[in-house]
């Protein structure tokens, strides 16, 4: 199943949730900074331990306070002018998540709009990109797909590429 919400990806109760995360893997802003605050310090603690994440993939982490079990972080290519190999390391992103959900068994996940926010990719492209991963990965696995919206526009771009 692939479902698209608007909602506060932090009240979550899906097995695991995506952190558009920045290659450092400490808390930012936006959706990043939003769940490091909801998950406690000891989130930032576990991801000092694992000396990073470059663009275009992603690596797991617990969830501590996060009603999740897990927390996959993501981490976006910064669109310049899509010539650059962007939709690539997007498509990358989600090859990735999809792979920690096979590896750790997770049957359920929610995601936002990975890239998006201060990564300015454009919400379309990442959307088009996004669904067609989920049911690519959907065909692989067994996992209930959550995109979990910030708003009205964003939940209209994901519904018209479902």
């Amino acid at each position: 199943m692939i479902e698209v919400i608007t909602g506060d990806i932090t009240k979550e109760t899906t097995t695991a949730i995506v952190n558009a995360a920045n290659t450092n893997l400490l808390a930012g802003g936006g959706v990043c900074g939003a769940i490091h605050a909801a998950a406690g310090p000891l989130l930032e603690a576990e991801c000092l331990t694992l000396g990073g994440c470059p663009n275009g993939e992603a690596r797991i982490t617990k969830a501590y306070n996060l009603p999740c079990e897990y927390v996959i972080h993501a981490v976006a290519p910064r669109y310049l002018d899509g010539s650059r190999g962007e939709s690539e390391a997007l498509i990358g992103c989600y090859q990735s998540i999809f792979a920690l959900v096979h590896e750790y068994r997770i049957d359920s996940i929610s995601i936002p709009a990975i890239g998006t926010g201060i990564y300015r990719y454009p919400m379309e492209e990442a959307a088009l990109i996004a669904i067609r991963s989920a049911i690519k990965g959907k065909k692989k696995l067994k996992v209930h797909v959550k995109f979990v919206c910030f708003d009205e526009k964003n939940l209209e771009t994901y519904l018209a590429f479902l």
